[in-house]
Order: C-alpha cells, then structure tokens, then sequence
C-alpha cells in the first residue's frame, strides 16, 4: 500500500488550493488550507486503486481504509465533503506536491525518504507482508530470504516498499506490475513465482481464486532490523497546521483501546493486531 517505496511521476491537472504564498522546496510553514477547506466546504483526497486501502466504488465514491478514516476526522475537522482523486501510486506523492489533491489518503508507508518530501500524520495500522504464490504454495516460501536461496522470480506493486525489502535480501531482479491484480495473474500464469504485497492486500486478492493462495504474514527485515509496514495520511510540507489538527482527532480514535478506529476500518479487514502507537517522528527517523 499499500503501501510502496517512492516513486515519482505525475499525472493530471493542477488544481491551487488554499494560502497563495507557496514555500520553497523542503521548507515548513504553518498553512491555512485547513481554514480554506472549512470555508469551501470540501477536501480532494488522493487514492490509489488498491483495497482495501484506498479505491474507488461501484457508487463512484472513494472507499476502503483511508478514505473511510477521511471522511470520519474530516467532518470533525469542520470539513463535510471528501473528493477522490484516484491516480497511481507513485503519483501520489507528486501529485499533492503539485497541488492536484490536498492529502493523500492511500495507507501510504511512512519512511524516511519520503518523509523528506511530504509530512505525514501518525500511522493508522501497522502491517506485515505476505506473498501471492500458486495453491499450495509448492516452493515453499515464507520469506524474501527464501525468495532470494531458492533463485525464484519475484514481482510486486509499482511503487511498493517491497521492492526495497528484496533489495535488502539481496534480490536483484524484481519484476514491477501495476497491482495486486496483475500480480496474481502473473504467479498463476507462471511468469513469476511469488507477487509481494502487504499482508491485507495479497489476503483481499486471492479470495475466491482457486489457482493461487495466500502465505502467512511475515515480517520483514532491512539492515536486521524490522522494516514496519506502518502507513497513514500525507500532507504537503507546508500544511503544518492542517497535520496537528488531523493528528488530534486520530489520536482521539485511537483512545479506549482503539475501539473507535477498529469500528471504522473492521470492515475492510483490519483488526486489533494491525493498530499502533507507533509516531510518524520514530518512522521517519
């Protein structure tokens, strides 16, 4: 989502929103787009199509984790319509940075380099990973470490984290698909051995296929140490103000055990073991 390394590359139109007065690159100034949404009445959101993440409904209105958790802090923030602006995953970074959307709202992973380029909220979930692999799992694969001892072909999403955790397990060639979808179709047809992905999107993939499965989740390793799949909402660098006001009322979901947020993203398949108090300040590093 899920998450994914950094990729960059843009998509659309432009659309300027909020304080006129624009900071440089990597500077951070307080920002007045959450008054400016407050007084128009909406926020656009961006999403990539990946479930349960972030995606776009029969209905034509963003669903899945994020946008569900969007449309809860948003209309407590004063703010009662929230807009998806579906594009890929390695332009959403690009793509708020230009102003085509105000947040990102895709479970984006919150690691240092991007850290550098976006300023993100607390992390809402915490993931391990998983492979699609054909039924039964014949090869036996567990790990990126398998993946690398046993010379098998390995894909995952565009943009995806995992294509640095195989790197990391010395993983030299990764074959880069669209999504999950792709993925799936490329370990059934036999063109790859396993599609990476965090453990909720290869689980929600492989429901109803008879040709591939799922692996259990595992966690992933870089440098020996864990590599967490921790992922929240992006903001531009200059939206200081509009992140602590988002970080007040999550933290406010996350009270009593998180029973609040569990009731919001329960639905699309998180549970309690993927809930953190993990800061986006410790992810970033």
């Amino acid at each position: 989502m899920l998450a994914g390394a950094v990729s960059l590359g843009a998509a659309g139109s432009l659309g300027m929103v909020g304080c006129s007065r624009v900071p440089g690159e990597g500077k951070v100034l307080g920002g007045s787009l959450l008054d400016t949404l407050r007084d128009q009445g909406s926020v656009k959101i961006g999403i990539a199509s990946e479930p349960p993440f972030g995606y776009v409904g029969d209905d034509g209105q963003a669903t899945g984790e994020a946008p569900a958790i969007a449309r809860v802090l948003f209309k407590r923030l004063g703010i009662d319509e929230v807009k998806p602006v579906p594009v890929d995953f390695g332009a959403l970074i690009p793509g708020l940075k230009a102003r085509q959307f105000d947040v990102v709202s895709a479970g984006m992973y919150i690691n240092p380099l991007r850290c550098e380029q976006v300023m993100f909220a607390d992390p809402d979930y915490l993931m391990l990973d998983a492979f699609i692999v054909k039924k039964g799992n014949p090869h036996g694969i567990k790990t990126y470490a398998d993946v690398k001892k046993k010379g098998l072909k390995l894909a995952t999403g565009k943009a995806y984290a995992q294509i640095d955790y195989a790197k990391a397990a010395g993983i030299s060639s990764v074959l880069i698909l669209p999504d999950q979808v792709a993925g799936l179709d490329a370990v059934a047809q036999g063109r790859v051995d396993a599609f990476a992905g965090t453990r909720i999107t290869v689980k929600t993939a492989v429901v109803g296929s008879g040709r591939v499965s799922a692996t259990e989740p595992f966690q992933p390793v870089m440098d020996g140490k864990p590599a967490y799949g921790a992922g929240g909402f992006a903001f531009r660098l200059s939206e200081k103000n509009f992140r602590d006001e988002f970080n007040k009322e999550l933290l406010k979901l996350k009270a009593n055990d998180y029973k609040e947020l569990l009731e919001i993203v329960g639905p699309f398949g998180f549970s309690k073991a993927d809930m953190t108090d993990l800061t986006a300040k410790e992810l970033c590093g």
